[in-house]
């Protein structure tokens, strides 16, 4: 038996209803001008309506079967001899020609209005969609994520299955759902390589290049291949466009980035060549004076060796940070977690720093002392003597400095407070960049603004965070943490990122 295909069921009962609706409307329409005794020209006028309201509203096909039904009920009540299918006379035969004739004619020029008037509607719907895939990618701010999100906006915007994108400049291929298919790959790669202007690439995919003037950025290809001609234009100059600028901007900022990276550089070695000179340039003055001035008294000599230990130690110190900072750079800090009780720990990292302190009295302040927890005591511990370095030498001398550690949710928490003068609120949004040192901080000690640079990028190798609060007069509070981990972790070890 051979099978024999149908419409939907729910599509073919759709239409029997039109064409039955049709057929009742001209039934209770002869009715009606039966009741009322209308003559042929009121007759005739009413089926005339009849046929545009169908012409307008249905299509062509049921507007010639309504006029069908108009003709041979006009013919059958209206036109004498009435209630037969002959006609009586020449103005007979000349009343109903006019009337088929208009009926083809208004169901002819409805039926190109109804047209017109849904492709007007199309275009319009299609003008909004194009719209808005533009604002949405406006919206996309990195280009890489626009770049990723295109096929699945194209496909969300549109109706369309799959969308598959396809970039020269990456060789590298998009999708918005599911896996490319090979064959779709390889058209696209033709069309990209421009072997093609364009290929069906399957039954279903269709695709475009992706053009900007002469030159080809790319390949499109959608599912199922229902874009017009024109609309698959637009959508593909659209993307180009969009695509093009993407590719602009991401190499934009990488010409910025390398600059900056030049910038940051240069100030660096201008930097350290400054703050490395200052303390040698007062070291050799220092010894050529020494070596010079053999009538030099005891005082005087005391002073200048005084200088020259200072002065070594600044050099040593600027060194030391120097080397710190250039390994943060170039990602060579590693995290070596142990256990530590806290108490214990911030005790032993106070009397390291001691000779930084002075006569500043130090007070501690932990909520849970022998409170075991795994992190990296060196690590922490710079932290530390960078931020009671930084508060011993800010602050008027005797005055307190508090120290305090807690565990919240999955943080361990340090802080160091002073009763200094506090930050200026200008500085406080670059206090942790390098060599800066603010105004205050400049007039107070010499020093080369890379601490708290050091402790920030410290704080970030081992998973957390650092912040400051303060108010001028009041002193200032860093805060920062760490991952809090109670128990062994499996990895002792991990490389800092």
């Amino acid at each position: 038996m051979i099978p024999i295909e149908t419409m939907p069921s729910h599509l073919s009962t759709g239409k029997a209803l039109r064409w039955l609706t049709v057929t009742v409307s001209v039934a209770a329409a002869t009715l009606l001008l039966e009741l009322l005794h209308a003559n042929s020209t009121m007759a005739g006028m009413a089926y005339l309506v009849l046929v545009v309201l169908t012409a307008t509203q249905a299509g062509i096909g049921l507007s010639l079967y309504m006029a069908a039904l108009c003709t041979v009920t006009f013919e059958f009540f209206f036109l004498p001899p009435y209630r037969t299918f002959s006609l009586a006379g020449t103005e007979q035969w000349m009343a109903m020609l006019a009337f088929v004739a208009s009926c083809l004619i208004v169901s002819r020029v409805a039926e190109r209005a109804r047209r017109q008037t849904e492709k007007a509607r199309q275009r319009q719907a299609d003008v909004e969609r194009l719209y808005a895939m533009s604002q949405e990618m406006m919206l996309r701010g990195a280009p890489e994520e626009l770049i990723r999100d295109l096929p699945r906006l194209i496909g969300s915007i549109f109706g369309l299955s799959q969308v598959v994108l396809l970039v020269c400049d990456r060789d590298c291929a998009y999708v918005s759902a599911g896996e490319i298919p090979k064959c779709v790959e390889a058209g696209l790669r033709t069309i990209a390589n421009g072997e093609q202007l364009s290929v069906a690439l399957t039954d279903d995919f269709a695709g475009a290049p992706l053009m900007v003037g002469l030159r080809r950025v790319g390949a499109l290809a959608w599912s199922p291949a229902a874009l017009s001609r024109e609309m698959a234009a637009a959508i593909s100059a659209q993307v180009a466009i969009m695509l093009e600028r993407a590719i602009a901007v991401e190499a934009s900022a990488r010409m910025e980035a390398a600059r900056e990276a030049d910038r940051l550089r240069n100030a660096l070695i201008d930097s350290l060549t400054h703050e490395l000179r200052t303390p040698l340039t007062s070291i050799r003055a220092a010894s050529t004076t020494l070596l010079d001035g053999a009538d030099l008294d005891e005082a005087v000599r005391a002073d200048l060796v005084k200088v020259i230990d200072e002065e070594s130690s600044r050099l040593d110190e600027l060194i030391g940070q120097s080397v710190e900072m250039a390994e943060i750079d170039a990602n060579m800090l590693e995290v070596k977690l142990a256990p530590h009780h806290l108490r214990a720990f911030i005790e032993e990292i106070i009397e390291q720093s001691r000779k930084d302190l002075g006569s500043h009295p130090v007070a501690i302040v932990i909520d849970d002392p022998e409170k075991l927890a795994w992190f990296d005591a060196h690590l922490v511990g710079r932290v530390f003597r960078h931020l009671l370095e930084n508060a011993a030498s800010h602050t008027p001398v005797g005055t307190r400095i508090k120290v305090s550690s807690r565990s919240f949710r999955s943080r361990l928490e340090f802080s160091v407070e002073d009763e200094g003068a506090g930050i200026d609120a200008r500085d406080l949004p670059m206090i942790f960049d390098k060599f800066y040192r603010g105004k205050r901080g400049a007039q107070v000690r010499k020093g080369s603004g890379m601490g708290l640079a050091i402790a920030r990028a410290i704080v970030h190798a081992h998973g957390g965070d650092i912040e400051v609060v303060s108010e001028p007069g009041a002193g200032a509070c860093f805060r920062f943490w760490v991952p809090f981990v109670s128990e062994e972790p499996e990895t002792a070890r991990r490389q800092a990122t």
